[in-house]
């Protein structure tokens, strides 16, 4: 059978968020040059905020490239685990941008409401309110492919830039509420609209955060997915009962650390054949293991009896 390498899998992985992460740049700098022309054109100062907001989600996808750069780092003597974590840096970096956006939207909401004072502002042209219908069917688009690329490679960093773009998409069906509110006479839409999102972007926000920090602190795989590296492990011709196991993330890695028992009279050689049958087994049905280290116990007679 033939094997890929942990190596050739994170190569893989690191030309998806890259190529996505191009996609996202071009998008994002088309879209806000488009929404900020409609906006000056529509006098709607609420698509020339969403285009600002377009703006920034450039900037977020820096930070996804720079972070996934730097995961891929091959071990040093400093860091013989490599570099992994650095992806997870990134992702709480996002996610913090990301409560920020979502703050100051509902921020700018509260102050609209708050503001108002009967006050009646500038009607905003079609022009606006189709941008804010293009904006979302482009964003949400976005959202679903990165998304699809995120969990293809397991990326945390890539995941929440996935969010900014549904931030986004949620930002202009605000304007657009707004927008249309505004040609129906009813303006306060808009800032309601913006109060919503707001809570909705701050739970996406805090779900990346937690997420990169539990991946941070060594977290433990999912139970099934323990479950089922007991079984694979079992499968082996020569393997008694397993011992123990451990499992940790490092980024969107895993480490593994499995016990295996074995014959106690077998021959150094076959107990060594054995665990590297386990070790590559793991390896191969389980693409987000990075390394799986095992160690064989040997079954003495009397276990064997009983």
């Amino acid at each position: 059978m033939k094997r890929i390498t942990g190596s050739k899998k994170e190569k893989d992985g690191k030309s998806i968020a890259m190529h996505v992460s191009v996609v996202s740049i071009v998008i994002n700098l088309l879209l806000s040059a488009f929404k900020l022309a409609a906006g000056m054109l529509g006098h709607s100062g609420a698509m020339i905020s969403d285009a600002v907001h377009s703006a920034s989600d450039v900037f977020s996808t820096f930070i996804v490239m720079i972070g996934v750069q730097l995961a891929d780092k091959k071990s040093d003597k400093e860091h013989p685990y490599g570099h992994d974590r650095m992806e997870c840096v990134a992702s709480a970096i996002l996610a913090s941008l990301l409560m920020a956006t979502g703050a100051v939207i509902g921020i700018t909401g509260i102050k609209a409401i708050i503001g108002q004072n009967g006050k009646t502002a500038e009607i905003p042209g079609l022009v606006a309110l189709v941008a804010a219908v293009l904006s979302i069917v482009v964003k949400e688009w976005m959202y679903w492919y990165t998304r699809a690329a995120a969990k293809k490679i397991n990326s945390g960093a890539v995941m929440a830039d996935a969010w900014h773009h549904r931030s986004d998409a949620l930002s202009s069906v605000g304007a657009m509420i707004g927008i249309g509110g505004a040609r129906m006479g009813v303006p306060v839409l808009d800032p309601l609209a913006s109060i919503v999102i707001c809570i909705f972007i701050g739970k996406a926000a805090i779900d990346i955060f937690r997420d990169s920090m539990d991946k941070m602190i060594d977290k433990s795989c999912d139970e099934d997915t323990v479950q089922k590296m007991k079984e694979f492990a079992m499968s082996v011709m020569g393997v008694k009962r397993i011992d123990d196991i451990r499992t940790r993330m490092f980024g969107a890695k895993v480490y593994v650390d499995i016990e295996i028992a074995a014959e106690g009279k077998l021959e150094l050689v076959r107990s060594h054949e054995i665990a590297e049958k386990v070790h590559l087994s793991i390896e191969e049905h389980f693409p987000d293991v990075k390394h799986c280290m095992v160690h064989v116990n040997p079954v003495l007679d009397m276990e064997e009896n009983d």
